[in-house]
């Protein structure tokens, strides 16, 4: 077996996992599917490369309006690896605590909302105080993480708290302790991370889920479609419309921003 053969079938593996929990996935879409029924949205946050599964679940093709994208650039962008905005700096500011609340300061959420926090070791300050401030303001948490990489990574919160006791459900990429998946003869660490094909499958699951639920309510979601799917000009309405429903339903978190019981 080659060492891609290997990251594959490692990959399969994945797939397993996430089928496991289906019941699960179904709870949290029942959950999202309410929240943006209600002309609400679901507020989807993660630091570091847990990034990429709040861009897969909103804005890219085949999603649609309902997930509020919470993408902080001094956690996530660190393309420069070093030197200013580097990675040094990101995994610092990712446990400092007090982050969290000021980021939340920036939205009027409210109990009908819903959240999803991505942390694969579920431990970072940031992460854990996000999801401590919406169940704080009663809003429900999904978390997705890696069981077995949190079970093996000590948490730096002060308190010894991660996401996953703070979440009302929580979901597992399936993927190992230290994320890396595969073994090289003559290398004595492992390459080839799985959460994050782990987590994007728990979040185009919870996707299509939600689609369904909403198609079923008589409130079908637009969705952003290639022109490939729709043709040029019912894809580039189809984009028009979506970010104006997500500008709108976007509004309304500000709209009462700094009113007593908000934010």
């Amino acid at each position: 077996m080659t060492p891609a053969n290997d990251y594959l079938e490692k990959c399969r593996g994945l797939v397993a996992a996430v089928e496991a929990q289906l019941p699960a996935v179904r709870q949290a879409a029942d959950w999202f599917a309410q929240t943006i029924s209600a002309g609400r949205m679901v507020h989807v946050f993660g630091s570091g490369h847990s990034r990429i599964m709040v861009e897969e679940m909103w804005p890219r093709y085949g999603s649609f309006p309902g997930f509020n994208p919470i993408v902080e650039l001094s956690l996530t962008f660190h393309n420069l690896v070093v030197g200013a905005n580097g990675q040094r700096q990101a995994m610092f500011l990712e446990n400092v605590s007090g982050l969290a609340e000021r980021i939340l300061r920036n939205f009027a959420l409210a109990a009908e909302d819903t959240a999803l926090v991505v942390s694969s070791s579920g431990g970072g300050v940031v992460a854990v105080e996000m999801a401590e401030g919406f169940r704080a303001r009663g809003i429900r948490v999904v978390a997705i993480v890696s069981r077995r990489h949190a079970a093996a990574t000590p948490s730096h919160d002060a308190r010894g708290l991660r996401v996953s006791d703070l979440a009302d459900l929580v979901l597992d990429t399936g993927a190992p302790a230290g994320d890396a998946m595969v073994q090289i003869p003559g290398l004595d660490t492992p390459v080839a991370p799985g959460s994050t094909v782990g987590g994007c499958l728990i979040v185009n699951a919870l996707k299509a889920e939600v689609a369904a639920r909403l198609t079923a309510a008589g409130h079908p979601p637009l969705v952003l479609t290639g022109s490939a799917v729709a043709g040029p000009e019912r894809s580039a309405a189809l984009f028009e419309a979506a970010y104006d429903e997500h500008a709108r339903r976007l509004a309304r978190l500000f709209a009462r921003l700094g009113d007593e019981g908000s934010g």
